[in-house]
């Protein structure tokens, strides 16, 4: 299934959360925090169209995005989160 986000949206991945710190110990998962970071996996099209914006963002790009921003979804066993460009802070380099 394709997801194609509507008005100025993106869908995005999040990653995995660190498991170990990086001396070497192991986190249970209470104390693992929730990641920010994330890749993109779908850019909508008010986006890709708007030429002060079409460049700064591309799928498969890592990102930094707001705490409480998006929507969470499932769609066929996935995780995504789809959200408001403005939400996205920071592409990781």
């Amino acid at each position: 299934m394709n997801l194609k986000p509507i008005g100025e949206r993106v869908v995005i991945k999040k990653l995995e959360a660190e498991k170990k710190t990086q001396s070497g110990i192991v986190l249970p998962e209470s104390a693992q925090e929730k990641p920010q970071y994330a890749e993109v996996v779908a850019i909508s099209n008010d986006i890709l169209n708007d030429q002060d914006k079409k460049d700064s963002l591309k799928e498969g790009d890592k990102v930094i995005y707001s705490q409480y921003a998006g929507t969470d979804v499932k769609i066929d066993g996935e995780n995504y989160v789809v959200l408001a460009y403005k939400d996205v802070l920071a592409v990781v380099e």
